[in-house]
C-alpha cells in the first residue's frame, strides 16, 4: 500500500511562500541564515502536514532578494568588464532568465529539504521542480509603473545608478529598487503542473511568480520583470480548481492599520470587506495590495475554495479557524 494521495483525490491546496520569507531583506549574515532556516523548517512541516492530511501540494514561491542579489552580481561584472575593454559591448541576460535561474536554485532547495523529511517520514511522494513560464500583457501599464521590490534594502542612495527605480514599501525596513510587475494571464506549462499533480507528485512551480513572457506571431519572448508569485498562484489555484490557497507570509494574519497606533488583526473578511478595505487603501501596492487581490481573485472566480494568508508554520490551525485570515464570501 502507498501513502501517495490517489489520482482521483480530490483535495488539493496551492501553498504560496513569500520571497522575503526565505530571505528576509532587511537581515544579514548568520542572522539571515538562522531565520531563512527556521521558515524553511515551518514551510516543509506545512506541506508534509497536508499531505498527511491527504491533501495533494503545489508549492509556489517568490525570489524578491534572491532575484535581485542575482541582477545586482550581473550589474556589476558588467561594469568591471567595461573598464577592463574599451572594446566591450553589455548584453544582460535580463530579468527573465535571473527568475528562471532563481526557479532553479531555491527549487533545488526546497525540493532536496522536502525530499529528506518525506524520506525520513517514511513517505513516499516525490517533489518535482519545474520551470514554468507565464504570459503577461506586453501593454500592461506595470512596465510603466513598477512597484515590485527586488534585492537587498539600499543603505546607499547616493551610490543608486540613475537607471534604477526606487520604492519603500510598508513591510520592508528601508529603500529597495523595484521593476515592474505585470498581471499574468495564462500559465503556459500548466497541463505539465496537472499532469505530475495527477502522478501524485509534490510539484514546486511558477517560483518566483513564473518566467514572464510576452506572445506575438513568432511565437513567446522573455520580457524584463518579476511577476507577483501571490497572483500567480491564484490564478493556478483557479485553473487547477484548487480546494485550498494558503499564502504564506512573514505576518501571522492580515492587519488593519498596519504599523500604526491601532493596528489590529483579522481573522476573516468577506469578499465585499475586503474589496472595500483594498478600496480605503489599507493594503498598498507592492507589500500587502497584490496578496489581498489575489486571494480575492481565487475566491470570486471558484466559490468553494478556502482561501487564507497566514504565516509559515501556521496552515493546519489556519484550516481549523485558529490562525490566519480567511476570505469568506
Amino acid at each position: 500500500m502507498t501513502d501517495v494521495p490517489a489520482r482521483s483525490s480530490p483535495r488539493l491546496a496551492i501553498y504560496a511562500v513569500g520571497g522575503n520569507a526565505l530571505s528576509d531583506p532587511a537581515l544579514k549574515g548568520d542572522e539571515a541564515r538562522n531565520a531563512a532556516e527556521e521558515i524553511m523548517g515551518n514551510v516543509l512541516e506545512d506541506v508534509v502536514d497536508l499531505l498527511e492530511a491527504g491533501i495533494r501540494v503545489v508549492l509556489t514561491h517568490g525570489n524578491g532578494p534572491q532575484v535581485g542579489e542575482l541582477l545586482l552580481m550581473e550589474e556589476s561584472l558588467f561594469d568591471r568588464r567595461r573598464v577592463d575593454s574599451s572594446n566591450f559591448t553589455p548584453q544582460p541576460l535580463g530579468l527573465d532568465n535571473w527568475v528562471a535561474a532563481t526557479q532553479g536554485t531555491l527549487g533545488h532547495e526546497i525540493a532536496t529539504n522536502l525530499d529528506n523529511i518525506l524520506r525520513a517520514r517514511g513517505r513516499h511522494e516525490q517533489v518535482v521542480t519545474l520551470l514554468t513560464r507565464v504570459e503577461v500583457d506586453a501593454n500592461d501599464s506595470a512596465f510603466s509603473q513598477p512597484t515590485k521590490p527586488i534585492g537587498p534594502i539600499i543603505d546607499d542612495l547616493d551610490a543608486v545608478p540613475s537607471n534604477w527605480k526606487i520604492g519603500v514599501t510598508s513591510v520592508d525596513a528601508g529603500p529597495r529598487r523595484v521593476v515592474a510587475s505585470p498581471k499574468p494571464i495564462s500559465i503556459i506549462d500548466s497541463d505539465a503542473i496537472e499532469t505530475l499533480i495527477s502522478a501524485g507528485a509534490v510539484v514546486l512551480c511558477a517560483g518566483g511568480g513564473g518566467i514572464p513572457v510576452i506572445s506575438h506571431k513568432g511565437g513567446i519572448e522573455g520580457v524584463e520583470a518579476v511577476i507577483d508569485k501571490d497572483r500567480v498562484s491564484a490564478l493556478l489555484a483557479v485553473s487547477l480548481n484548487a480546494d485550498f490557497l494558503f499564502i504564506s507570509t512573514a505576518i501571522d494574519s492580515v492587519k488593519l492599520d498596519f504599523g500604526g497606533d491601532n493596528e489590529r488583526s483579522i481573522a476573516a473578511m468577506s469578499i465585499s470587506e475586503a474589496s472595500q478595505y483594498l478600496e480605503d487603501g489599507q493594503f498598498p501596492e507592492g507589500s500587502m495590495g497584490p496578496k489581498i487581490e489575489a486571494m480575492l481573485f481565487a475566491k470570486q472566480n471558484v466559490s468553494e475554495i478556502s482561501v487564507s494568508l497566514c504565516q509559515p508554520g501556521d496552515v493546519i490551525e489556519t484550516m481549523r479557524g485558529a490562525a490566519g485570515t480567511t476570505i469568506t464570501e
